[in-house]
């Protein structure tokens, strides 16, 4: 039985330097060498990416799915992936929207850098590992492991700037938790089909709508980018004046309306004002539903890199919002 490695580099990995500041230094062996209970799996640790996860790229990731395929073909167990935390929230929904796989690739990483008292990453990578190698993790897809606990990357958020109990999971909880080395998955939710991005990157505007917004950003964004997510207030409202320009976009590019709050859904008949959600979905916007903005982007770049039609978006979203 091996779980195999991927290290993207980010807070887990992190050393110092004379100059002051950390940076990504640490490989999968010396990450490994910090945890002697990982000498009771067999690991096969191969370095990928050594960047904060700020500078990660789909086409990074992509290429990372791409050899856990390849490993998985040839075996393993599972998969763990070690990154920052910047964008992992992100970086997981990616992965799970892709992975076709009943093994599960695990996302893991640190708040705390090695130099810092009560780093948390040897903690995070091996509860990763054993979420990797459990028969209970099968058929899940990607999952997030953080704290000891096991989230959906399709709910999960970063909820903390600091805290080692950053990542929650606002809507529903973790699905699981590792308790004593014992992987306990509580709660099993359907799994969607995964997609097939093709190569290339359409880009995906996101604009976050803020109070006295004069909507200053939107004329010419459709000559720009091929798709858009509005990161409304509340339940899926924007000021009057920016209703007719959403309007407008969505006659010539997807623009998908989702909640800016962190938690909760996009409505769809219940307010009936301009600038509400029953006004915004009539003029041809997609609802996001339950999804974060961050996320429902992730999700629309993926839709449009493969081919898909404003229809196949409307009803991709509806699966999986």
């Amino acid at each position: 039985m091996t779980v195999t490695l991927f290290t993207l580099g980010g807070t887990i990995a992190m050393a110092g330097r004379p100059s002051g500041g950390v940076v990504p230094r640490l490989s999968g062996a010396e990450l490994t060498a910090a945890v002697p209970a990982l000498a009771d799996f067999a690991l096969d640790v191969r370095d990928a990416h050594a960047v904060p996860s700020a500078n990660l790229t789909f086409a990074q990731l992509y290429e990372v799915v791409d050899a856990a395929s390849r490993a998985v073909k040839a075996g393993t167990t599972g998969v763990v992936v070690t990154q920052g935390t910047d964008t992992l929230e992100e970086t997981a929904y990616l992965l799970d929207l892709i992975w076709p796989h009943p093994q599960p690739i695990v996302l893991t990483g640190a708040m705390r850098n090695p130099t810092l008292a009560g780093a948390d990453g040897p903690a995070n990578l091996l509860a990763a590992v054993r979420v990797a190698a459990a028969p209970e993790a099968r058929d899940l897809g990607a999952l997030l492991v953080f704290n000891d606990e096991i989230h959906a990357p399709r709910w999960a958020r970063k909820t903390h700037a600091t805290s080692t109990a950053t990542f929650s999971s606002p809507n529903t909880g973790p699905l699981g938790h590792v308790i004593e080395g014992r992987v306990r998955v509580l709660t099993r939710p359907p799994r969607l089909p995964a997609l097939t991005p093709a190569a290339g990157g359409p880009r995906v505007a996101l604009h976050t709508v803020t109070l006295d917004d004069d909507g200053s950003l939107l004329p010419g964004l459709a000559a720009t980018h091929q798709g858009l997510v509005v990161a409304a207030y509340g339940v899926g409202h924007v000021p009057a004046g920016l209703a007719p320009a959403l309007g407008e976009l969505a006659t010539r590019i997807p623009v998908v309306l989702t909640s800016r709050t962190g938690a909760g859904s996009v409505l769809t008949s219940t307010y009936g004002a301009p600038g509400s959600e029953t006004d915004l979905l009539s003029r041809g916007l997609i609802n996001g539903g339950l999804l974060d903005p961050y996320k429902a982007r992730v999700l629309l770049r993926v839709l449009l890199s493969a081919g898909a039609t404003h229809d196949d978006i409307t009803q991709e979203f509806t699966h999986r919002a």
